[in-house]
């Protein structure tokens, strides 16, 4: 199956426009073969349960994917798909019934198709046995293996359900960190870690190859590295260029956020705007710099957007100021200068560089000079801004949630102290599960939906230490609507 539609097109200018198309890969073999000895080396907290991250977790967000998305697959059959659940028909991409969407797209069908091309497949095949150091005769016989079979091989390092041959790449599930989707050009990324490397291959293999994006194949941008740099010394972060989307953010058709942080080198993020001011794709790039403690990794951790007038957000990396409480004398003569605090510098061509002093202060510009917004800007803390549980929660990606539309967002149901806030500013909140049924009975409409908060299940989720907006790499968004003006393409 060649997965081709003839609507297709890459835009995306907002975090919160409605989602149309995204690229998702759900969990795959490999992720239940990762040992406690390897987890941290695969970027896992935590060897986690395969069936249990499917069945009751994962599964659900497609479901839901596919009621807003491409209703059509979905609505009349989610009774047939739960009673079929055993077998996860709807959801194996090598299964004659699969939901085959072209609205949701499962980055495995893209893999099987460019696969079919005898000439890529050798090419993709080679370059996969050379990184992964393969021998001759695996690699012969890797490329006279059916196509289908082929690409669970290349993504879950399995050669059969008992025998591995490489390692699993259980991270392509955050699928935004391979690339993202800036107006109607596509960044692709240059992970910081080496397990990721063989994801950022079948991205490279995918956009350039896959008609699917054939008519953007000169906007598709790949980061480079700096002039000479095998020449150059240090072994830095700082000095290595990498670049991953949960770095980036696409707040307004003009405005790109990039974060540099754990996985993002300030190289990394220099490149990049070069890169986007050369080609003309934005006019305005902001650095947010945070500490590089795995506790954040990417600044979408830290801060999502939910609404035009609306952020969730890591209160204690975005205050305005350090708070120091009269009854705590000692606190006087500590440095009121917080060295976590993130530095924050705008870059706008024909203009010198602006500073900002804290996040809500960026975050408050993009909404109401960017996005037209004239209420004031809100913000939704994590943990309710109370410790410790502002810190417990956002390390289950309180802050990391995915817009379907504007003011309906998904995020984790663990993160109780998130979710009172999300009350306390007006939303309604539903369980997933619950939600599905209502849309299948007709007693609410995803087009008619607002101020929402849909709970996930996560128990095993977030122990790969990542959110719904890690697992989503949008392709499609309609533009943003101020009064009577279109904020996009």
């Amino acid at each position: 199956m060649i997965l081709s539609n003839s609507d297709f097109k890459l835009d995306v200018t907002s975090e919160i426009g409605n989602l149309r198309t995204l690229l998702i890969h759900s969990p795959d073999n490999g992720l239940g073969k990762v040992v406690p000895s390897k987890a941290q080396d695969w970027l896992f907290e935590d060897i986690v349960h395969l069936d249990t991250m499917r069945k009751n977790e994962y599964d659900y967000y497609v479901k839901l994917l596919m009621y807003f998305l491409d209703p059509d697959k979905i609505k009349g059959k989610l009774n047939a798909i739960d009673d079929a659940a055993n077998s996860r028909s709807f959801f194996k991409p090598d299964n004659k019934n699969f939901h085959a969407s072209d609205k949701v797209i499962e980055i495995q069908t893209l893999l099987e198709d460019i696969l079919q091309e005898a000439d890529i497949r050798k090419k993709l095949v080679a370059a996969v046995c050379a990184i992964e150091n393969c021998n001759y005769r695996l690699q012969l016989r890797l490329i006279d293996t059916p196509p289908v079979e082929l690409a669970k091989i290349i993504i879950s390092g399995s050669l059969n359900k008992d025998e591995m041959i490489f390692a699993p790449i259980p991270n392509l599930i955050f699928s935004r960190d391979i690339g993202v989707a800036i107006n109607n050009y596509m960044l692709l990324n240059k992970p910081a870690k080496k397990a990721r490397a063989r994801e950022t291959l079948l991205a490279r293999y995918i956009f350039f190859n896959h008609p699917l994006f054939a008519g953007y194949r000169d906007n598709i941008l790949e980061i480079p590295e700096t002039v000479q740099h095998f020449l150059r010394p240090g072994e830095d972060n700082d000095e290595k260029t990498t670049l991953e989307g949960g770095d980036v953010m696409m707040v307004s058709p003009q405005h790109l956020i990039i974060g540099c942080s754990e996985r993002t080198s300030v190289s990394g993020a220099n490149e990049a705007i070069k890169l986007l001011f050369k080609n003309e794709v934005v006019q305005k790039v902001t650095i947010v710099k945070i500490p590089h403690k795995r506790d954040y990794m990417h600044i979408d951790t830290v801060f999502t957007q939910v609404k035009r007038d609306m952020w969730v957000l890591l209160r204690s990396l975005a205050i305005k100021e350090n708070k120091l409480d009269d009854h705590e004398p000692a606190l006087w003569f500590a440095d009121k200068k917080n060295k976590d605090k993130p530095e924050i510098v705008q870059f706008e061509k024909g203009k010198k560089p602006k500073t900002f002093k804290c996040l809500e202060d960026l975050l408050s510009e993009v909404s109401e000079n960017d996005l037209g917004s004239k209420e004031e800007t809100k913000f939704i803390y994590s943990g309710g801004d109370t410790f410790p549980y502002d810190a417990r929660e956002q390390w289950t990606d309180s802050c990391n949630l995915l817009a379907i539309k504007e003011g309906v967002v998904l995020g984790y149901d663990r993160n109780d102290k998130t979710v009172e806030a999300f009350k306390e500013k007006g939303f309604a909140i539903i369980k997933v599960a619950e939600l599905l049924q209502k849309f299948e009975n007709n007693e609410l409409d995803p087009e008619t939906m607002s101020n929402t908060l849909i709970l996930m299940p996560s128990a095993e989720l977030s122990r790969a230490r990542g959110g719904f907006h890690c697992m989503s790499m949008p392709l499609q968004r309609d533009a943003i609507v101020i009064g009577h003006y279109v904020i996009g393409h």
